[in-house]
């Protein structure tokens, strides 16, 4: 007889509730769980991807060692002796920034991981620190930063309030909402119409979320921060300048009227391509609405200027009193407050990457200097790479250098459940269990959600005989490394869960959690301004000297280089999540997505046709790939998505293989960063285009 077990789904950021049914230690089905109160019932198709994960006969279960081009399963204990006598004599032979790690985008999808990984971290004692914050989303952290004192303090879209919804960069339909946790994201868009709103997409592909908009706008690749100077700048000339109870711990109004005057819709026309007449109606509608939110995401942290644009979106939600009130940007009220204790910090560049000398932030140096301080000689470079449920040769900018720089380690630990395109190189894999024999509470996204909520999921199945979970091999190998005589005393994340929440503003306790399986839904935004803030007097910084600053470099930049006259953007498929979930067949199965959408007047004067394969060029290299025509990309722009190129010799992921595609990130450049923070810019990386 079957059972029934409800748990959230930790695929993406929309943590949906889920209901499986499954038998004799089986998976008979999995359905979105009607009687959750933040998703509704709502689920995506990557939430059968939990069953195929679990079933994948690819999946690693065990520790392996790599013997030339051969993998042989090994001891847990074996594994471990290993890596703590390498790890040691490369530290006390040639410093303690010689062993580096990078932690990949999973790592907060998994509170094991997240609430173990920075033990070892403080461990190793390295500054070769790297994640996939800055191929992401570093450009809202260094903004949250600058403005109101933190990292995680980042304002989300009160949605389900909100009157008028202005999106940059940004395809919820597709992500299920980023950072923007917002399961359901379809009705809630829908609702904004119903209840007589408007939504206004600003990109330039017209994506799955145009479908529910009131109104489309192409914008050229990297002209965003333009068209939010002119919001900002007509917003100050037509007197829709309104902070309300704002005003009273705002500081930097006038530096910001004063730097965005130069800035006219007139000006950003030509740059942006949408006229001056419409950026002029867009803000006098946004000014003027009852409730409105302006939200970007990675369409505009992942460009030249994405830190600038970060901070114009918050200022123009605060500019025009849509902040901190209901129908606007909100800050959460999680049950488990990564801000609880939290303190004003300096937390940016207090070292450089020791090549470019790109700053630190949050404790980490950006990853697109990772490659070179593999392969350049020298005190400090890198011998030993851990990398954490990542794969950086397809996440990261110029991953073919990254792919050839890999092979320069003396050594290469990773802790990931598969053989893919960066642990092919590693000498040991550690498998943690995974999916659905985890517990799981939401950490991080829980702090981004557009309600307060509370849930936690307990494993479906036991662990794999002799299989160890994420935070077992953290905890094992921050012991080894530190030396202690005594013996690991193993402890669960649960139990720094469980002080948490009750250290919180709910009181709220893990017991009380187990036995509330769907959830508990713990209220709409609620405004939290002074005392939420974290800057240093709890006021609003709405001109950061590093921002402000920063125009500079704006006003310097220079024009494209007829080389390369197309502008490459990426797009996203809700069966996608980057590179780690294309050996579900049911996920893959259908149309090929890996294509380069090319507008049709573009095909035309190249004399491309749809289906044919074409080369793809970029300063740092070429990819071939075929040709999907569309009239839902603009003129000189291309689109590829990213997270593929599968076809790599020595990959042990069966269906991926089969699915191969190629990695837009063989085009990227690491050179081309938003540099002020060292964040990837992958929109607008200038390409050619050739018949093959």
């Amino acid at each position: 007889m079957s059972e029934v077990h409800y748990r959230a789904c930790n695929l993406c950021e929309a943590i949906c509730g889920i209901e499986i049914k499954h038998e004799n230690g089986v998976v008979l089905s999995i359905a979105g769980d009607k009687n959750d109160p933040f998703s509704r019932g709502h689920v995506c198709p990557k939430a059968v991807a939990l069953k195929d994960i679990y079933e994948d006969k690819n999946r690693l279960k065990m520790p392996v060692k790599r013997f030339g081009d051969e993998w042989r399963e090994i001891s847990w204990s074996e594994a471990f002796d290993e890596i703590e006598s390498k790890i040691k004599d490369v530290q006390t032979r040639f410093g303690i920034n010689a062993v580096a790690i990078f932690q990949g985008n999973p790592s907060v999808h998994n509170f094991g991981t997240l609430l173990n990984s920075g033990a070892l971290l403080k461990t190793l004692k390295t500054q070769n620190s790297f994640s996939a914050t800055s191929t992401d989303q570093l450009p809202h952290h260094f903004a949250a930063w600058t403005m109101f004192g933190h990292p995680l303090l980042m304002p989300i879209p009160d949605l389900d309030r909100t009157g008028y919804f202005l999106i940059f960069g940004a395809n919820p339909l597709a992500s299920n909402g980023s950072l923007m946790t917002a399961p359901d994201i379809i009705n809630r868009l829908e609702n904004i119409k119903k209840r007589g709103g408007k939504i206004v997409l600003i990109d330039p592909r017209r994506t799955e979320t145009a479908r529910v908009a009131s109104e489309h706008h192409f914008i050229k690749p990297s002209s965003d921060v333009y068209l939010l100077l002119a919001i900002v700048h007509t917003l100050f000339a037509e007197n829709l300048v309104h902070l309300e109870r704002l005003a009273d711990f705002t500081d930097g109004v006038e530096i910001l009227r004063a730097v965005s005057d130069e800035f006219s819709p007139e000006n950003a026309e030509s740059l942006t391509g949408i006229s001056a007449t419409e950026i002029r109606r867009i803000a006098n509608e946004f000014g003027t609405a009852k409730s409105a939110v302006c939200y970007g995401r990675m369409g505009v942290s992942v460009q030249k200027f994405g830190s600038l644009c970060h901070w114009l979106i918050n200022s123009i939600n605060i500019l025009t009193g849509n902040f901190d009130e209901p129908g606007g940007a909100m800050f959460t009220a999680p049950a488990f407050d990564l801000l609880a204790a939290a303190k004003p910090a300096n937390i940016f560049n207090r070292w450089q990457s020791r090549v470019r000398r790109l700053p630190e932030f949050m404790g980490e140096l950006p990853v697109a200097a990772l490659s070179e301080e593999i392969t350049t000689a020298g005190e400090g470079q890198i011998k030993v790479l851990i990398t954490s449920c990542g794969n950086p040769v397809l996440s990261t900018p110029n991953g073919g250098a990254l792919e050839k720089a890999l092979e320069n380690l003396e050594y290469m630990v990773s802790i990931d459940i598969y053989i893919n395109e960066t642990t092919k190189h590693a000498d040991i894999i550690l498998p943690p269990a995974t999916g659905l024999e985890t517990s799981h509470y939401d950490v991080i996204f829980n702090m981004f959600a557009v309600r307060n909520q509370a849930k936690y999921s307990a494993p479906l199945f036991p662990k794999a005989e002799n299989a160890k979970y994420d935070w077992e091999i953290f905890q094992e190998i921050s012991h080894r490394l530190n030396g202690k005589d005594k013996p690991l005393n193993l402890v669960p994340p649960e139990a720094k869960l469980d002080f948490g929440l009750q250290y919180g503003g709910y009181r709220l306790s893990l017991a009380e959690l187990v036995e509330k399986p769907h959830g508990i839904d713990l209220g709409e935004l609620k405004s939290c301004l002074p005392e939420r803030l974290l800057t240093a007097k709890k006021r609003i910084n709405l001109a950061p000297d590093l921002l402000v600053k920063d125009l500079e470099r704006l006003q310097a930049d220079v024009k494209n280089s007829d080389e390369f006259p197309f502008a490459l953007i990426g797009r996203r498929h809700l069966r996608d999540n980057n590179s780690w979930l294309h050996n579900s067949e049911r996920l893959v199965k259908g149309k090929n997505r890996c294509t380069v959408l090319i507008n049709p007047s573009d095909a035309g004067n190249l004399q491309i046709e749809n289906g044919q394969k074409i080369k793809v060029s970029s300063r740092v290299g070429a990819i071939e790939i075929l040709c999907e025509i569309s009239d839902k990309i603009m003129r000189g722009v291309v689109s590829i998505p990213h997270g593929y190129g599968h076809g790599r010799k020595g990959v042990r992921l069966e269906t991926a293989k089969n699915h191969a595609g190629v990695s837009v990130n063989d085009l990227t450049d690491e050179r081309v960063l938003d540099e002020l923070t060292g964040n990837a810019a992958f929109s607008n990386v200038r390409v050619r285009l050739e018949l093959i």
